[in-house]
């Protein structure tokens, strides 16, 4: 795997290495020994699975907040998604910065998404299914959002928004005391 530090302090965009041949192709999308290179210590004791049926559909921006604070590592297997983390870390120097990178079945790269960020996603094809490793289980209570359209971050999404949850659409804006987050 080749991993590719973001400018965002501790994300990395990864691409596996496929074996090729005449069968198709044999890629390792995890090793423990490659990740304790990036600083990875910690065990993923949740995997989710999420299809999504119309291009434009937006999911987060998500996070967790501390004590059920997790990284992720997010991988499309199906279509295509246009992938955005955003720092929210109070005291890093990347605070309410942004990075993205487009996720597809076929260019197979994935997004290592340390503790500390929000993680939200538009489609690009129709049926995409994307796979998420987490380092913490889901904890309704610690459940938190910033609108997927919020003008201090100001994102490019790609396409017009097709779907949006109800609870994604509730999620406020942010402000400049950055209010109802927990600092991490």
């Amino acid at each position: 795997m080749i991993f590719h530090a973001t400018n965002l302090e501790g994300a990395f965009v990864i691409e596996p290495e496929p074996s090729r041949d005449r069968r198709g192709l044999f890629a390792r999308t995890f090793c423990r020994r490659e990740f304790a290179a990036i600083g990875h210590d910690k065990e993923f004791v949740q995997f989710n699975h999420s299809l999504n049926r119309k291009p434009g559909t937006v999911r987060g921006l998500h996070y967790q907040n501390p004590p059920h604070a997790e990284i992720k590592l997010i991988r499309c297997v199906r279509g295509a998604v246009f992938d955005v983390i955003v720092d929210i870390r109070r005291d890093s120097r990347t605070f309410l910065q942004y990075t993205s990178v487009e996720l597809t079945e076929r260019n197979m790269k994935m997004i290592y998404v340390p503790e500390g960020f929000a993680h939200g996603f538009q489609t690009l094809a129709p049926a995409t299914e994307l796979i998420y490793h987490h380092t913490a289980y889901y904890a309704p209570g610690s459940e938190g959002g910033i609108r997927y359209d919020d003008p201090l971050l100001g994102i490019p999404w790609p396409l017009p928004v097709a779907e949006l949850s109800e609870k994604d659409q509730g999620y406020p804006h942010l402000d400049s005391g950055f209010s109802g987050v927990r600092a991490f």
